[in-house]
Formats: C-alpha cells, structure tokens, sequence
C-alpha cells in the first residue's frame, strides 16, 4: 500500500513537473496596454539569503528586474550560470533576484548558508538571492503575489509551474513579461526584452 502511494505521488511530481516544464507559456504584456499597476512594484519589499540586509524594489527603479524562482538540486540549476552572465553583461541596467524555493520537487533542501555556498562554488553567482520563500500556496510571499495576480500587477495573471520561472518588470515597475522554466537566460526573446 505504501509503495503505490509513493508511485502515485511520484508520478503525479512527474507529471505536474513536465507540465509545468513544457505547456508553461511565456505571457507578454502589449507595451500599448500598460496602465499604473493597482498596488506598486515599489511598495514591495525582500530580505537578502542571509537575512541582514531587506531590499526595498523602490531602490531598483530606473533599472529592470528580473525575478526567477531558483533550486539547487533541479534540472534547470544550470541556468545559475546564464543567469550570472546576464548580470555580468547587464548589471548597469538589470538586477536579477534569485529567490530560492523548495515547493517543486524537493529540489531546494537546504539551509541560507548551504544555498549560498553552492551558489558561489558551482556558478559564481555574484547577483541578488533573496531568502528562502513561498512562491505560491497559502504562504506565497508578497512579491510573488504581485507577480501572479493582476489584481495587483495591473498586467497578467501567472502562476509558477516549477523552478526557474522569471518575471521581468520594466525601469518604471511595470510588470512586462513572464517567462517559463524552459526559457533559457540567453533565449532571443529574454534578451530582446531586457535591451529594449
């Protein structure tokens, strides 16, 4: 009996990982259509991994950000390494938030210092990771509750399929794009969004 429970719980990850992975759609916003979000990208708050520091997005403006959902043990880990190169590339004009999560799969166990240990020894990620969080559920963070619903984003409504989701806003917080696990951080798309 335990053993077909954990079959059935086994394969149904398996399943919602590959829909989430796979039918997962980016979402754009029409440029034309953007109006003043109902509740400010700016009035948000986050704490940094190790809980020193608490970053107001107010302090981003005039810059873009983007915001990925990350796991250290996931099939899309690799995509830390895209992810700095972007830093490097476009530091001047875009801050990425790394926010560390373990809602799919497991794929985030450990504690702020293992995190930020395996973030700097395998990927020499140098960008923002925020602490551990929710990014959906009962206990999604705030961010990302302005991230999915466009009740308060003004855009679109999304929801985080699996790790490594991403969320641009523009220079002037508006939330312009939400892009899926497969997109990878050197995708035509992602780039072309982040020059415009």
């Amino acid at each position: 009996m335990i053993k077909k429970a954990f079959r059935f719980f086994l394969f149904g990850g398996l399943i919602f990982a590959v829909q989430g992975c796979f039918f997962a759609k980016t979402k754009t916003v029409d440029q034309n259509m953007i109006k003043p979000a109902p509740i400010s990208f700016y009035t948000l708050k986050l704490k940094s991994l190790d809980g020193k520091e608490e970053w107001s997005m107010e302090s981003f403006k005039g810059k873009k950000v983007l915001i990925v959902n990350t796991a250290s043990e996931c099939g899309y880990t690799p995509q830390y390494e895209g992810l700095q190169k972007l830093h490097e590339k476009y530091g001047d004009k875009l801050v990425i938030i790394g926010c560390p999560c373990n809602q799919f799969g497991g794929q985030e166990p450990g504690d702020a210092g293992k995190i930020g240990a395996f973030c700097k020894k395998n990927y020499g990620v140098t960008f923002r990771i925020s602490e551990k969080l929710d990014v959906r559920g009962s206990e999604q963070h705030a961010l990302y509750k302005w991230l999915c619903n466009k009740s308060q984003n003004g855009a679109l409504d999304a929801s985080v399929t699996w790790n490594f989701n991403k969320f641009l806003v523009d220079e002037a917080g508006n939330l312009v794009a939400y892009y899926p696990s497969r997109v990878n951080p050197d995708d035509a798309e992602l780039i072309a969004a982040i020059e415009k």
